[in-house]
């Protein structure tokens, strides 16, 4: 049997770009993701863990609802010694009642109370860095109002976790499960937010974490000025923050099924990308090495579902004298082995982080659906106007 290639042919030229991107595709998955889906907790965790007094920071805006249920599962956590900061950002509903009477049963509960809101500061660094102000301890453990710890254990993990010279631990941050396609879709899209950047700092090059469940040095944040350098940006005291300050030797992740900071998820698909734009604002403040390794991750998943299609539509670029469809044969089976990846890679994610009930051996159409979800929002960013969140 003789193989034939047509080098003039289009298809073979879809076909060259195809074969290019499925290989950066493999190498992401296998040199990259593969840390996180693989990771060994035990020898990760080597050492003697110092358990030092942490102060637990919460900020709160017209959050009541939120704090009733949070509260006692912080107050409640096996840990010998932490404080729990928690900054009324203004709030007009039942939360400063709520606050007043906690600290009438509980004096130990450091309240910082905002009544006027700073304008040149957006979103919630202000209140945040007031709560950071007023801890008592250089440890800081970072979580939001309408957040659950699943465990009593959540304090311990995260702190357990750094060692000499640790000064940034980063922890995973996902949404309640709930009934329908949408909470699917974030939980789906959480969940490879986090294969992403816990990869990458278990590559050495962290870039951001997630202030659902984040923990730093307040010394690193007043080292760095804080927040200052992005004020004006309602997001990123997570991302950003961490884009400046986190590197190779002080940063370190808890990975632990069980260390799980659950958040309420967007309710409408109109919230949910509002909240997606909002967070994608902040790529561009990114090192320009992780911006380049973020967009190849998409350029190459964008040009590999193009021209696989693609390929199936053209004429073949090369075929057998003898008729065999090789060529059709060769295309999908690089699919499948790309398809066979993708879900091992993502099974093995969900399971190091807890995540469950997300259909992943649908995660090809997940990808799919991302990657024009993702490419549509990123040239609606760059076209529309700037806009304050």
């Amino acid at each position: 049997m003789e193989v034939f290639f047509n080098y003039n042919s289009l298809s073979f030229i879809v076909l060259c770009v195809f074969v290019l991107t499925w290989l950066i595709q493999m190498l992401y998955f296998w040199g990259l993701f593969s840390r996180l889906a693989f990771f060994n907790k035990k020898k990760y965790d080597k050492g003697q863990p110092n358990y030092e007094p942490v102060s637990v920071i919460v900020c709160a805006k017209d959050a009541y609802e939120y704090l009733i249920d949070l509260v006692p599962k912080i107050l409640s956590q096996d840990y010998p010694e932490f404080e729990l900061v928690i900054v009324n950002d203004c709030s007009i509903d039942e939360t400063t009642d709520y606050l007043k009477e906690l600290v009438r049963q509980r004096p130990d509960i450091n309240v910082v109370s905002l009544t006027q809101s700073l304008n040149f500061f957006h979103g919630k660094k202000f209140p945040l860095s007031m709560g950071i102000k007023s801890a008592k301890y250089d440890l800081l453990l970072l979580t939001d109002a309408d957040c659950l710890p699943d465990s009593d254990q959540w304090i311990k993990q995260m702190v357990g976790t750094y060692r000499k010279g640790t000064e940034v631990v980063l922890g995973y941050g996902p949404y309640f499960t709930r009934k329908g396609l949408l909470n699917k879709l974030i939980r789906f899209d959480t969940l490879y937010t986090a294969i992403q950047y816990l990869s990458m700092a278990l590559a050495k090059r962290p870039y951001m974490g997630v202030g659902r469940n984040l923990s730093y040095r307040r010394d690193l944040f007043y080292k760095n000025k804080g927040f200052t350098s992005h004020y004006t940006i309602p997001s990123g005291d997570d991302d950003i923050f961490i884009s400046q300050v986190a590197n190779k030797h002080n940063t370190r992740v808890c990975i632990d099924p069980h260390n799980r900071v659950e958040s309420e998820p967007k309710r409408t698909f109109s919230d949910w990308i509002h909240q997606k734009r909002r967070h994608y604002s902040t790529a561009n403040m990114y090192k320009r090495s992780t911006n380049f390794i973020l967009g190849t991750l998409l350029m190459s998943r964008l040009f590999y579902y193009a021209t696989g299609i693609t390929l199936f539509c053209l004429s073949p670029a090369f075929h057998c004298s003898n008729g065999c469809p090789v060529y059709y044969v060769a295309v999908g089976a690089l699919m499948l082995l790309h398809g066979i990846s993708m879900d091992w890679i993502y099974v093995k994610s969900a399971k190091q982080l807890g995540e469950k009930k997300l259909g992943l051996l649908f995660t090809p159409l997940y990808d799919i659906f991302f990657v024009i979800f993702t490419t549509l929002l990123g040239l609606r960013n760059t076209i529309a106007k700037p806009k304050r969140w």
